[in-house]
């Protein structure tokens, strides 16, 4: 992660450019980071997981206006393959009838497959039928208290993993943590081309760890050509909630923590009556749970700038605990990685 730490509307943050050092790196990108309800500069809660390799996009809540929000960013909602919502609270939800529809009205989705609490599918169901909209792709809900409350494995394929974790808030409400799968080593092109290797599809199946037999008979295997493992890079995605042990234990060493900040630290009585966190409690967390980074979002309007506090209060509150810390706000980018960089869009 980047050390240099920008506030809210900071000259810097406004200059700061984005220089990709790993263009196949993982990527966050905010589309909305107000609590409750919009301001003129923050949408509700939603942010988008990019994986480059394969095109495709992940959403993580969607609040009212999400698809407005794609519209002025440089995502495509086309490329949407998975949606994870935390819970059925309206500044997290309210936007993905619409984008469903929308999507269906574009013809250009081979299908969705959503995660979410379980009122999730009656809601969507009664939304679709009420509004007599049809849904002309495929589309998969799934339910995600069992696997959050076993802590089994949500959702797995060749390159990630993800599971999720109960919080504490008025509703059920859950965090989703992403974890890419170690990557192989680099390989050796020099000890290849010394040991007359042809060039070709055999340096990537031995990239890969594969054994291969050659034309002259000869069989190699990929992990003598490999240097080790190269871990992938992980993130947590942690609101609404208060304080809890939960989310230390979903979070344990992550690269990038995204954790709610809706209060101040002086308005801990106010977040312990509405179930929210404090800036501080959020560092806490980060801190306990030894993370790379930790992103504050889910700001309370209360604190927008010209009020007695504002933003950059709940990020100086934040850093005095965990000092690299960020402050979230709408199409800001992160690209995940050991040492991650961020911009502006």
């Amino acid at each position: 992660m980047s050390r240099r730490q920008f506030g809210e509307n900071s000259p810097e943050s406004k200059r700061w450019k984005f220089f990709v050092k790993d263009p196949l790196a993982l990527q966050i990108t905010f589309l909305g980071t107000s609590s409750g309800v919009p301001t003129r500069s923050r949408n509700v809660s939603s942010l988008v997981f990019r994986l480059p390799q394969r095109s495709e996009l992940w959403l993580f809540d969607c609040g009212e206006g999400t698809q407005h929000q794609f519209l002025r960013s440089q995502l495509r909602s086309s490329q949407l393959k998975k949606i994870f919502i935390t819970h059925m609270h309206g500044d997290h939800i309210y936007g993905l009838p619409g984008l469903l529809a929308s999507l269906g009205l574009a013809g250009n989705t081979s299908g969705i497959e959503l995660y979410g609490p379980s009122p999730l599918k009656e809601f969507l169901n009664g939304v679709f039928k009420s509004s007599s909209s049809r849904i002309s792709y495929p589309m998969k809900i799934n339910a995600v208290e069992q696997s959050a409350l076993n802590n089994t494995i949500l959702f797995e394929d060749e390159e990630l993993l993800v599971r999720s974790s109960p919080l504490v808030h008025r509703v059920p409400s859950f965090a989703y943590r992403v974890d890419q799968k170690a990557k192989p080593g680099r390989f050796d092109i020099n000890k290849a081309k010394s040991l007359n290797i042809p060039p070709g599809p055999i340096y990537s199946q031995l990239q890969k760890g594969e054994v291969v037999q050659l034309k002259d008979g000869r069989i190699v295997k990929g992990k003598d050509f490999c240097g080790p493992d190269r871990p992938g890079s992980s993130f947590v995605y942690c609101t609404d909630t208060y304080f809890t042990e939960s989310a230390i234990k979903l979070a344990k060493g992550a690269d990038l923590l995204i954790h709610e900040a809706t209060f101040a630290h002086e308005d801990h009585k106010m977040a312990h009556e509405r179930q929210h966190s404090t800036s501080t409690m959020a560092a806490q967390i980060a801190l306990e749970a030894k993370v790379g980074q930790l992103v504050l979002t889910h700001l309370s309007p209360r604190y927008a700038p010209g009020n007695a506090l504002s933003p950059n209060d709940l990020l100086k509150e934040a850093k005095s605990i965990f000092p690299n810390t960020l402050l979230a706000k709408d199409f800001l980018q992160i690209q995940i990685q050991k040492h991650a960089t961020v911009r502006d869009t």
